[in-house]
């Protein structure tokens, strides 16, 4: 059954793509996520810098907040892929256009979220760079 896309829509293997892309995305960054708890539980930053242990608390609840969006994220990936499936079934402009406003959400909600993601990270990096233990010769 042919789809009634505009010229303007994506097709349907583009999206397919997307979302493919999408969760390597969320991989690479569950492992950079991994990385930065990592950092920030080590011993390796300067013990008398003021508040310390409360800015590296502050993170700490930082990266359980990206936790709670990638899962949320991956549960829309998941539903978003199975409403995919329905949308070669569907025949009718109304349908069409619904699942395209969830794509366009879908976009919009993950390119929010690797903004924020990439702000956690510049941020723990600069502050890290800032507080590492020296190297004694």
């Amino acid at each position: 059954m042919k789809m009634t896309l505009d010229i303007s829509e994506k097709k349907i293997e583009e999206i397919h793509f997307d979302n493919l892309t999408w969760k390597s995305h969320i991989d690479f960054i569950e492992k950079e996520l991994q990385f930065i708890e990592r950092l920030i539980s080590s011993y390796v930053f300067e013990p008398t810098t003021p508040n310390l242990f409360e800015r590296l608390h502050e993170y700490k609840n930082d990266i359980t907040n990206v936790k709670n969006q990638i899962y949320s994220l991956r549960m829309d990936l998941i539903k978003h892929e199975n409403d995919m499936g329905g949308i070669l079934e569907c025949d009718t402009v109304s349908c069409d256009t619904f699942f395209y406003q969830q794509y366009k959400k879908m976009t919009q909600k993950f390119a929010d979220f690797q903004v924020e993601f990439s702000n956690l990270k510049n941020n723990v990096f600069k502050y890290a760079g800032g507080v590492l233990k020296k190297n004694k010769k």
